[in-house]
C-alpha cells in the first residue's frame, strides 16, 4: 500500500501513478538512487537556496518539475558540491552556473546519442515475441558501469590535454583570447540534398561527414569545436596544422563518390573561448570564408597566409621559392621544403568585416 504524500500528489517512492514502470526502473538502475525529495526538501538538505538550486538546476539542462518527490540523495549531492565550491572561494556563484551549463549540454548531447543510436540498435527484440521492453532493462544494466568508467576515462584524458595547452599559454590573457587558426568545413549544396534523400539516407550521410572530420581533425592535432550538421568547426594552435587539416578533408571527401564537394574557409588570429565554443571576429571571418570558397578549395585570410609565410609552411610566392630554390642550388645547399602554396584572390567586401582579401591554399608541387 502506497501512501500519498501530501506536498506532491505523488505515492511515498515518489512515484507519479501515471508513470512507465520500466522508465522508473531504469531511472532508479541508472541514478543509484530512489526518489525522495521535493526541489524544495533537496535545497533545504544541500543547505542552499531554494532560488541558487533552481539557476543550478537549470543551467544543467532540466525541466522545472514543480514540488514533485523526483529527486534523490545524488542531485542533493550534487548541490551540496557545487555550493561547496562557491562557499570555498575556488569558484563564484557565476562560475558554477557556467560549469553546471557547459556539464549538462555536453553529455545531454551524449546521453541522447546514445540512446538513439546505440540502444536502441542493441535492444532490438532477439526473439519472436519478445519486447524491446524486457531486453532494454538487462542492457542497460551491463552497459551501464562500463560506460561509466569510459566516460570518466575519455574525460580525463580531454582534461590533461586541455590543461596542458593553459599552462603553455605566453600569459593569463592568452588563456581566455587566444590566438588560434580557425576553419569551418561545409557540405556544399546540402539543403538541396535534404529535397532529394530519404531521412536514413540523409543521416547517415551526416554522419559519415561528421565521423571522417572528426577523426581527421583529431588525427592531424587539431580540436573539433562542434559539428553542425552539413559544417564543422575545428581550431588548432597552429597554422600549419589547420591548413594539413583542411587540405586532408578535401582530399578525403573528394575520394569518396557518396559525398557531395567540400569547402573550407580557415582565419588566423585573436579567439575568445567559452565553454568549450569558440568566438570573436576571427571565427566570423573564417565563416565568411567558407561561404565565398570554392567548391573542393580552401581560402583562408592575410592573417593565415602571413602566418604560413613566417613559420616557412608557406613561400610568400613561387617567384621566391624559385629564387630561393636557385641561390640554394649555387651554393650547394638544400632548398627551403614549403608544404604549402598561396594564390592571392580577389579582393571583396564581406558583410560587417570590411574589405578582405582571400588567398587559395594548396598543397606545393614539390616535383
Amino acid at each position: 500500500m502506497t501512501v500519498e504524500d501530501p506536498d506532491s500528489g505523488t505515492d511515498a517512492q515518489g512515484a507519479d501513478p501515471g508513470e512507465d514502470p520500466l522508465a522508473l526502473r531504469l531511472e532508479g538502475l541508472i541514478l543509484g538512487a530512489e526518489r525522495r525529495y521535493t526541489p524544495f526538501q533537496a535545497a533545504r538538505s544541500a543547505g542552499v537556496s531554494m532560488e541558487l538550486a533552481s539557476r543550478f538546476w537549470r543551467a544543467m539542462g532540466f525541466a522545472d518539475i514543480g514540488q514533485a518527490k523526483a529527486l534523490t540523495e545524488a542531485d542533493v549531492l550534487a548541490l551540496r558540491r557545487l555550493a561547496g565550491l562557491v562557499e570555498a572561494g575556488l569558484l563564484s556563484e557565476a562560475m558554477a552556473v557556467q560549469v553546471a551549463r557547459s556539464t549538462g549540454q555536453t553529455t545531454a548531447r551524449l546521453a541522447e546519442w546514445q540512446i538513439d543510436s546505440f540502444l536502441e540498435g542493441l535492444t532490438e527484440p532477439p526473439e519472436p515475441g519478445m519486447t524491446r521492453t524486457e531486453v532494454t532493462y538487462p542492457i542497460v544494466e551491463l552497459l551501464l558501469p562500463e560506460l561509466e568508467e569510459f566516460l570518466v576515462y575519455v574525460w580525463r584524458r580531454q582534461l590533461a590535454a586541455s590543461a596542458g595547452r593553459v599552462v603553455q599559454a605566453a600569459d593569463d590573457d592568452e588563456m581566455v583570447d587566444r590566438r588560434l587558426a580557425v576553419g569551418f568545413a561545409d557540405l556544399v549544396g546540402f539543403t538541396r540534398l535534404t529535397r532529394r534523400m530519404e531521412e536514413e539516407e540523409l543521416g547517415e550521410l551526416v554522419e559519415a561527414f561528421e565521423t571522417t572530420a572528426a577523426d581527421l581533425v583529431a588525427a592531424n592535432g587539431g580540436r573539433l569545436i562542434k559539428t553542425l550538421g552539413d559544417e564543422v568547426l575545428y581550431a588548432a594552435d597552429d597554422a600549419g596544422v589547420a591548413a594539413e587539416i583542411a587540405l586532408r578533408l578535401i582530399e578525403t571527401m573528394a575520394h569518396d563518390e557518396t559525398m557531395p564537394e567540400l569547402r573550407v574557409g580557415m582565419a588566423f588570429g585573436t579567439v575568445t573561448t567559452r565553454m568549450g565554443d569558440v568566438f570573436g571576429t576571427t571565427v566570423n571571418l573564417a565563416s565568411r570564408l567558407t561561404s565565398i570558397a570554392p567548391k573542393d578549395a580552401v581560402l583562408v585570410d592575410t592573417a593565415f597566409a602571413e602566418e604560413l609565410i613566417r613559420t616557412q609552411d608557406a613561400p610568400s610566392s613561387e617567384a621566391e621559392a624559385a629564387e630561393e630554390a636557385a641561390a640554394a642550388e649555387k651554393e650547394g645547399e638544400e632548398p627551403p621544403a614549403y608544404r604549402f602554396a598561396l594564390q592571392p584572390m580577389w579582393q571583396r567586401p564581406v558583410r560587417g568585416l570590411g574589405v578582405v582579401e582571400p588567398w587559395l591554399l594548396t598543397r606545393r608541387d614539390l616535383g
